[in-house]
This record gives structure tokens, C-alpha cells and sequence, in this order.
């Protein structure tokens, strides 16, 4: 793998840097939110680490414009806050995944290794669509009747969940493993904000709803 490391405290960046060499991967370092930003732009990485504590640019805000500027990349973000608003915070500015400090390198290789299995789009599904609700995954755009919408980047993952598995009941849980990548209750209303969110610019603009809660059981989108 080419990753990014994008991390100030001199000795944690040296130990994760070696390590990955040591696994044979190619490693570029950068000590602040600016470089990195500038490098995220630059190269093509197969996955990213950022601190959350940078200079420059502190890593929700360094997450938030790579991802801002059309760069998909696997992000882990690094922090020692580790409080549970402190994770939805980090996964909702766009990476996705989030360790605490201080940590092992044995998981953090691990879930390294779990970001970069995702398998590439096949060429069938680079374009969902729902009845006249459309998502093109190579550009990132999505429309609805024609009208180009604006979605930040957890809202377009939540999107493409329900569309890919549309007319199916969706419950509390899947969304968030599946979108989130939480395997545990973050006892917040993290999904319900986000599908009211996503109910403004989907269903409320227009004559009909696409997005249904389904009392008691979760969420379905269908026509």
C-alpha cells in the first residue's frame, strides 16, 4: 500500500512510518493539516492516517476539505479524545474509521487492511437509480428529477445505502454498521438527524417521498 501520515508528535509518526516499511509498504509523512492537504491532492494513496490535534489544519478540518475536493481515499483518523460524540464527530466529517490513543500497531494495521478491502465498483453499478432519483458513484453527483442535489459526503453514503438496497426495510442497527462502521449502540440520534437531513433535499423539494419510515423497524426507500 502508498499511505499518507499526516501526524506532529515526531516519535508516534516515526513509529507508525517504520512499522508500515517494515510491512513493505511506501509511507510519505507530513507534520501538519497544510502539507497534507496539499499531498491527500497530489498522490494517489491507497489509504490515509490523519491526527486529529494538527497544526495548521486540525484533522476533522483536513478530513472535511480532502474530502471536499473529490478525494475518496480511505481516511483513519488518530486521536486521544475518545468520547463517544468525540468518534461521531470524526466518522461524520468524513473518514472512516477512528482510533484512540494510545494504540497498538497490530489493530491499527488491521483496520488498514479492512479499509483497503473494499472491492472496486463494478461497471453496472456505477450508477444507481430509484425512480427519478439518480446517484452516479464515479462522479459523486445525484439528482432527482433532473435537479443536481447537494449532499455532504456521510449523507451521500447514507444515500447510496438505501439506495442499493431499495424497498428494503432498513433497520437503526445495519445503518450503522453499514454507514457508519459502528458495531455498537453510540446511543445518539445520529441516524435519524442525518435521514431528516436527507429528507430535505430529497423528498421535501418535491411532489412525493422516496424516503419511508417504517414505525418500529427502521427506514426503507422505494418509490
Amino acid at each position: 500500500m502508498r499511505v499518507l501520515v499526516v501526524e506532529d508528535h515526531a516519535e508516534t509518526a516515526d513509529y507508525i512510518a517504520s512499522s508500515l516499511r517494515a510491512q513493505g509498504h511506501i509511507v510519505d509523512h507530513c507534520a501538519n493539516g497544510r502539507e497534507g492537504f496539499l499531498s491527500a491532492l497530489d498522490n494517489n494513496y491507497d489509504v490515509m492516517i490523519f491526527d486529529r490535534m494538527l497544526p495548521g489544519l486540525d484533522g476533522l478540518t483536513l478530513t472535511r476539505s480532502v474530502r471536499g475536493a473529490g478525494v475518496e481515499t480511505p481516511i483513519l483518523i488518530l486521536s486521544a479524545m475518545d468520547g463517544i460524540n468525540d468518534r461521531v464527530e470524526g466518522l461524520e466529517a468524513g473518514s472512516d474509521d477512528y482510533l484512540v490513543k494510545p494504540f497498538s500497531f497490530q489493530e491499527l494495521s488491521a483496520r488498514l487492511a479492512a479499509l483497503t478491502r473494499r472491492p472496486p465498483l463494478k461497471a453496472e453499478e456505477t450508477v444507481l437509480q430509484v425512480a427519478d432519483l439518480e446517484m452516479n458513484l464515479i462522479r459523486r453527483t445525484v439528482t432527482r428529477a433532473g435537479v443536481p442535489l447537494d449532499l455532504q459526503p456521510r449523507e451521500f453514503g447514507l444515500l447510496e445505502y438505501l439506495m442499493r438496497n431499495a424497498g428494503r426495510v432498513l433497520t437503526r442497527t445495519m445503518l450503522l454498521e453499514s454507514v457508519w462502521d459502528f458495531h455498537f449502540d453510540p446511543k445518539t440520534n445520529v441516524v435519524e438527524t442525518h435521514i431528516s437531513r436527507l429528507r430535505n433535499k430529497v423528498d421535501k423539494p418535491f411532489d412525493s417521498d422516496l424516503i419511508h419510515t417504517v414505525r418500529g423497524a427502521g427506514y426503507s426507500l422505494h418509490g
